[in-house]
């Protein structure tokens, strides 16, 4: 049995990147003023804007591009893998979504995000699935979610 630690490798990052252990991060990129929660893993090829903070138990996969000052909760989940073949796209790269969550989104606890995109100003509701794109700026909250306010 092999033991992994967790480990930080290949990031950039701006000023005042705090980092609470233990987390994985692979090749990410951060603004400046960002906080990333223990318990979190982040995968390469994610950037993530100025002031934005990510709390614990997150899973930030590969092509996630967050905005400046949003709020991720704990436990929040994406997926590049919308399983477009009925199945699970088993490491082809060539299959995996982008997701793309624009400036001052927050998102609560528990949610999933799907490969979408998000616009500015938007809140995510505690435990929603976000399945669509979102365009209009507003309070969105349910399984699918849906505008609610």
């Amino acid at each position: 049995m092999k033991i992994l630690k967790s480990q930080i490798v290949k990031i950039k990052k701006g000023k005042n990147l705090k980092v609470v252990s233990p987390t994985n991060i692979y090749g990410a990129q951060f603004g400046n003023n960002c906080f990333v929660g223990p318990f979190t893993e982040i995968q390469k090829n994610v950037k993530i804007g100025d002031n934005t903070k990510i709390q614990s138990h997150s899973f930030i996969c590969e092509l996630v591009n967050i905005g400046k000052n949003c709020f991720i909760g704990h436990g929040v989940v994406f997926i590049n893998d919308a399983f477009k073949d009925s199945k699970p796209a088993n490491g082809k790269k060539s299959k995996w979504l982008k997701t793309k969550i624009n400036s001052n989104v927050y998102i609560g606890s528990n949610s999933t995000i799907l490969p979408i995109s998000i616009c500015s100003n938007v809140v995510i509701g505690a435990g929603s699935v976000v399945t669509k794109n979102i365009t209009k700026p507003g309070k969105y909250a349910g399984n699918p979610a849906k505008k609610i306010k």
